[in-house]
């Protein structure tokens, strides 16, 4: 498998590839794989010839410095778990801040016609900017013809297609389906840092987010919202942060239902000190 550390080296390589004819899928991560992301690369050498993961912890997007620090670093099982999937066909790139920053390590500012001030965006200063910054740099560096992302974090892909649309980049972004363990939780590179009791309660937050669903189709959005609030004050072990319901175009909060717009309900949860986002489609 062929594992770059610098950009001078994946560049070059990824120059030689193009003029062979290959297209290049690219999957983002900040490593701590698992089965979500394998399912992302297999999307992605099912539709191109070669599939780039970078693997990088972006310090620019931590709005909490505890939780930058804390989070998971796993090199080795990260690349092992990749040659599950082909050894020939990834390619990783696993850069160090300084090839990404150099000296500079700040986010630049974007402005997202206004998607970045919602949600995530209202409760993680910053956290956009960062998010935008690093994107932005990977597409530069990597050059690909295409990239994926999960539904998971569905506002963060609303905000790289418009990052993509405001900056013309040359590249088609893909959204997938939220990958999910077989009692519902959202994967989540977090997820292995919950104890065991916050692991059995967490599925809680996809069960909740499905009876949303079902009420949606007969409820005003006030009184599901309500609904939910008020179910997960009865969760001890999980403590609901929001619970909103918004246009996917705008991602604003929905006050009125409209039948010609499309819906879906976000939603974010401390386990502990484990913080756990999920959505789900509405309509």
């Amino acid at each position: 498998m062929k594992n770059f550390k610098n950009k001078t080296g994946l560049s070059t390589y990824i120059t030689a590839l193009k003029a062979n004819g290959s297209s290049i899928g690219f999957v983002p991560t900040m490593g701590a794989l698992h089965e979500g992301h394998l399912s992302l690369v297999n999307r992605v050498l099912s539709e191109n010839d070669f599939a780039v993961v970078s693997i990088f912890v972006n310090p620019t997007q931590f709005d909490n410095q505890d939780d930058l620090v804390k989070y998971p670093r796993t090199i080795d099982a990260d690349i092992a778990l990749l040659k599950t999937v082909s050894d020939t066909k990834v390619i990783v790139y696993a850069p160090s801040v300084e090839d990404i920053y150099a000296d500079n390590i700040q986010s630049q500012a974007f402005s997202f016609d206004g998607l970045e001030h919602e949600m995530e965006g209202a409760f993680r200063k910053g956290h956009f900017d960062g998010v935008g910054t690093i994107v932005k740099r990977l597409f530069e560096i990597v050059k690909p013809d295409t990239a994926y992302f999960g539904e998971k974090d569905f506002q963060q892909l609303q905000i790289i297609r418009k990052l993509v649309e405001l900056h013309n980049l040359p590249l088609e972004i893909i959204g997938c389906p939220i990958y999910r363990a077989k009692d519902g939780l959202a994967m989540s590179s977090r997820n292995a840092r919950l104890t065991q009791d916050h692991r059995v309660a967490a599925p809680f937050i996809y069960k909740t987010l499905n009876t949303a669903k079902e009420m949606f189709g007969t409820k005003s959005a006030k009184v599901v919202t309500e609904w939910v609030t008020k179910q997960f004050e009865k969760q001890p072990l999980l403590e609901l942060e929001y619970i909103i319901i918004a246009d996917i175009a705008t991602l604003k909060p929905v006050y009125r239902k409209s039948t010609n717009k499309t819906y879906r309900a976000f939603i974010a949860v401390y386990a502990g000190d484990i913080r756990l986002i999920d959505n789900i489609a509405l309509n």
